[in-house]
């Protein structure tokens, strides 16, 4: 009797952690578009991580997802912005459409996120110019009320920007846990 009552613990014990297991890595913190990810990721030189929290915050990998702020796709870009990455980037043929191809969604998330790195240097500036808008982040930096030496946030105004950023590094870190790329 006692060995069937520790089998069938353990059988449950295994079936919990498989489950467990499924709904971490399928449900809290999916990898879809890995090849796509790891593609623009490269080309923009960015932590392939990175671009996974962003995606996972922003969309939760859901390709069809449009904000109440109208951004768009898996990255969540606004129109605007994308019309303006897309210029940037010559690309004469993009259509706002065109924001729910997983593809050029993240081809366009990964172009802009590097062209925020490029102007803020740290992750938590692009992040929080990622989410507040650029324009936001630099007036930020020269407020001494939030920007103690002009290079860093030391008080950030909004409190859903500081609750972006936060949340993306600690989707980071379990990225990073997760997928060993």
């Amino acid at each position: 009797m006692k060995v069937k009552r520790v089998f069938i613990v353990v059988l449950t014990l295994i079936a919990i952690v498989l489950i467990s297991r499924e709904i971490i890595y399928n449900t809290l913190y999916p990898l879809k578009y890995k090849d796509y990810i790891l593609k623009y990721s490269k080309e923009n030189g960015l932590d392939p991580y990175l671009v996974m929290s962003v995606i996972n915050t922003e969309s939760k990998f859901n390709k069809d997802v449009a904000s109440k702020k109208q951004a768009i796709g898996l990255m969540q870009l606004t129109e605007p912005t994308a019309e303006w990455i897309a210029k940037s980037m010559n690309d004469i043929n993009f259509k706002s459409e065109d924001l729910f191809d997983p593809e050029k969604n993240i081809q366009m998330g990964c172009w802009y996120l590097k062209n925020l790195q490029e102007e803020f240097g740290t992750t938590e500036l692009v992040l929080a110019a990622y989410n507040a808008g650029r324009g936001n982040v630099s007036k930020w930096l020269n407020n001494s009320d939030i920007s103690k030496d002009g290079k860093n946030l030391h008080n950030i105004p909004y409190g859903e920007t500081d609750k972006y950023i936060k949340k993306v590094k600690v989707n980071y870190n379990i990225y990073k846990l997760l997928y060993k790329t």
